[in-house]
């Protein structure tokens, strides 16, 4: 394998790892004002979330970063003709974050009330405008000979893009309801484990939607075997939840979510970004690889930097792997 396509195969992986780990994080902000009936079992859906949401989101700022150091024509055409929705994307997460930290400042229920909005709303915005850009790319954007968009921000609107935005929101929402099934105890996992069973089919629709839409005209034929995994795993995934196999539905998500980013990348190789006006004007891997000195560089240190990040990442869910209940939190503290 020549470096040029290790490195679409490392984004993809990047890009699959921040959906997993993010997309749950997601979940439990909109499922707080469904499952969260009182403060302190909101508490208990932010805690599952507290110890591990802000090192999730280093994956997607590692994403974006080898994008710019192996893909810089992939970097520049991507960011700057969905600058709209990223713009967006980057004040949902600023907001989201800070109503973490600042929520419990405050021992008032309309200080609470304010942020859990924030939250909430950041939470149901920020998958879709990640759905919509990965979308774009994959599906491919009104590119110029020169690699310039065409037309005005609402071009990203087309019935793929929206069906990505779809896709990425109702995975979120889903992953969130099984990974709080899995750490919680009490009302909230049976609360959680009832809105999986109950809502899962019709929130996985759009993510298949997505991958009928991206193989039929444009896979090839390998890519029908991780898109007939993504759906095996998502139906047996639901089917555990059925026997309170949380853990195992947990992992099930993760193995659908595989298929799926598969699926997709498979399907957009070997284009990082189709030409929608002239399949000539499609920027390629080969067209916007970096040199192979600079490919050679961010490898090795990709090699060293990686295994330890991993370790870290999986050592903090290992001390912070037990379930919590309302029993587990503490009166509030602030002044």
């Amino acid at each position: 394998m020549d470096l040029p396509t290790f490195w679409f195969a490392l984004i993809a992986l990047l890009w699959l790892g921040y959906l997993f780990l993010e997309g749950f994080d997601f979940g439990v902000g909109m499922l707080l004002p469904v499952l969260g009936r009182d403060e302190r079992e909101r508490r208990v859906l932010i805690n599952t979330i507290g110890p591990v949401w802000d090192g999730n989101e280093v994956w997607l700022i590692v994403a974006i970063g080898a994008t710019f150091a192996a893909f810089p024509g992939w970097y520049a055409a991507l960011l700057s003709t969905t600058y709209l929705p990223l713009l967006l994307l980057l004040l949902m997460l600023i907001g989201r974050g800070v109503a973490f930290e600042y929520r419990g400042k405050v021992d008032t229920a309309r200080w609470r009330r304010t942020w859990d909005v924030v939250i909430v709303t950041a939470s149901w915005i920020a998958p879709m405008m990640i759905g919509l850009v990965l979308s774009a790319s994959v599906f491919g954007l009104p590119l110029d000979a020169n690699g310039d968009r065409v037309g005005g921000p609402l071009v990203l609107l087309t019935l793929p893009n929206v069906l990505g935005a779809l896709a990425v929101w109702g995975f979120s929402f889903l992953h969130g309801a099984v990974f709080l099934s899995l750490k919680t105890a009490g009302e909230v996992r049976e609360r959680a484990r009832k809105f999986a069973l109950r809502f899962g089919a019709p929130l996985l629709l759009p993510v298949i939607g997505l991958l009928l839409l991206a193989q039929l005209p444009q896979g090839d034929p390998w890519t029908w075997v991780p898109l007939g995994v993504a759906l095996a795993a998502a139906v047996a995934g639901l089917a555990r939840m059925i026997s309170w196999r949380e853990g195992q539905a947990f992992a099930l998500q993760g193995i659908a979510l595989a298929g799926v980013v598969v699926t997709l990348f498979g399907a957009l190789w070997p284009n990082v970004i189709p030409s929608t006006l002239d399949p000539a004007w499609s920027l390629s891997v080969a067209d916007t690889a970096s040199s192979p000195y600079t490919l050679t560089v961010i490898t090795w240190v990709a090699a060293f930097g990686t295994p330890a990040v991993l370790v870290y990442q999986g050592w903090t869910y290992w001390v912070f792997r037990k379930r919590i209940g309302t029993q587990h939190i503490p009166p509030v503290h602030a002044p």
